[in-house]
């Protein structure tokens, strides 16, 4: 019980500033989204329908990305702090090529928008929106790859502290370039776009300042020399970044896929999908988190050649996660008309937006077991499989099931957007089961291969 105790304070230590990182993270698409709201109707659909695009993008982006956590995770474990500089810079110079083609596509995404029964004011906001986000493309992925950095070495204060710096700048922002005060432009929700990449420039350089002139950060002595390209590095980082991506792009259209098949239905049926979807995402972030700090300490244990003691950390992240979920989904539901209103003032939107609230309570268990195990496997370096299953789960049962309940009459009665949302249950539900069963099975390979 020690063991467990004390594994279970150190995950929490690791877990707390992540989800506050992650929270100010979330949170400037989620300002974006209330402060837009406040403007207009349709700015808030705009913001929507563009987070559709957004999202799949930098998120996949920044999957990639995420292999330097249990990289170095496993090089700090091991004590090999010397070989680290090489491998974030090798991570950094992959960012650049990923740059390259996620910029491209988040600058024509907007043409889809053609192809969509979306009126031309929408259009013209939503692309505008989109293309002010592309300047802080750049600097987002920098970030990430330092906040990779220095989580891998089981500091995750700085991103808190950098993440919510960054928050706070982007609300002025947001109402200087929204509503044109002190001689700035109204741009309504397009200024929102242009507040937010000025946020990540500012994040990206303070964190690079913070990892220059940090005491905690001079053994690693990063940036001290130029490092060059390392093909095989950076092909060993995308082979077991590349899964962790696609599972992300899986997981996050399968809410673009829907808001975008629910575009046609109307600016309240969107805005209230979008409003359940912006607060279930907000909740997602204590389960996320968890599965971050278990990917560190999951692979700082590998490091150390302490296989047992990375099943242990697994145990306690989900017992951790399911206690919390259980408070949060019960809270969801008791104050679900309350949280609708928070975003908008529409009646109709809140009405519709707190019936979906439900179930994004459901599906919080389901959440939370597989981002903790999909968490844990990074940390195994097993990444391949969290795509093959959240492919099947999510494309294969979750977007089809949704679409025959929400807009076919072949089982029930077309159902809408509540179709979709049983079809976002199902899918994550199988995914979760899946997932933990594939962890189960990585864990006692690992155990028998090292058994110390």
């Amino acid at each position: 019980m020690i063991q467990y105790q004390q594994e279970i304070r150190r995950l929490v230590r690791l877990a707390l500033p992540i989800l506050l990182a992650q929270v100010a993270q979330t949170a400037m698409t989620l300002v974006d989204t209330i402060m837009a709201g406040r403007y207009s109707a349709i700015d808030l659909a705009a913001i929507s329908v563009a987070s559709s695009f957004w999202l799949p993008i930098v998120l996949t982006s920044q999957g990639i990305i995420m292999a330097l956590t249990p990289i170095v995770a496993q090089l700090n474990g091991a004590q090999k702090q010397a070989q680290i500089p090489t491998t974030v810079a090798q991570g950094l110079w992959l960012t650049l090529l990923v740059f390259i083609p996620a910029g491209l596509l988040l600058y024509y995404s907007p043409m889809l928008l053609h192809w969509m029964d979306v009126s031309v004011v929408m259009a013209e906001k939503t692309t505008n929106y989109l293309h002010a986000m592309l300047l802080g493309l750049p600097a987002y992925l920098f970030y990430q790859v330092l906040r990779n950095y220095a989580e891998g070495l089981s500091h995750t204060v700085p991103g808190m502290c950098i993440g919510f710096a960054g928050l706070l700048l982007n609300i002025p922002l947001n109402y200087l370039l929204i509503y044109g005060v002190w001689g700035f432009p109204e741009l309504g929700g397009v200024g929102c776009g242009f507040a937010s990449a000025g946020a990540m420039w500012f994040m990206a350089i303070a964190m690079t300042m913070y990892v220059l002139k940090s005491p905690s950060y001079q053994q690693c002595r990063l940036f001290q020399h130029y490092i060059g390209w390392q093909w095989d590095s950076i092909r060993r980082i995308f082979k077991l970044g590349a899964p962790i991506a696609l599972a992300l792009f899986c997981e996050v259209t399968l809410f673009t896929v829907v808001a975008l098949l629910l575009a046609p239905l109307g600016p309240e049926i969107v805005a209230s999908h979008q409003v359940a979807l912006n607060y279930s995402s907000l909740i997602f972030m204590l389960p996320l988190s968890l599965g971050y700090a278990v990917t560190i300490r999951v692979g700082h244990s590998l490091g150390e050649l302490q296989p047992k003691q990375a099943k242990v950390a697994v145990i306690c992240g989900l017992l951790v996660g399911l206690t919390i979920t259980v408070m949060t989904a019960s809270s969801t539901i008791l104050l679900r008309t309350w949280i609708a209103t928070q975003y908008t003032d529409d009646p109709t939107v809140i009405t519709l937006a707190a019936h979906l609230i439900i179930f994004a309570a459901i599906y919080q268990f389901s959440d939370t077991i597989q981002a903790i195990s999909s968490g844990a496997l990074r940390g195994l370096k097993d990444t391949r499989v969290i795509f093959v299953i959240t492919l099947i789960s999510y494309w294969m049962i979750g977007i089809p099931v949704g679409t025959i309940l929400g807009l076919t009459d072949w089982v029930t009665p077309r159902m809408g957007p509540q179709g979709f949302w049983l079809g976002i249950i199902l899918g994550l539900t199988t995914a979760a089961s899946m997932l933990a069963l594939r962890l189960r099975k990585t864990l006692r390979k690992t155990l028998q291969q090292h058994p110390v």
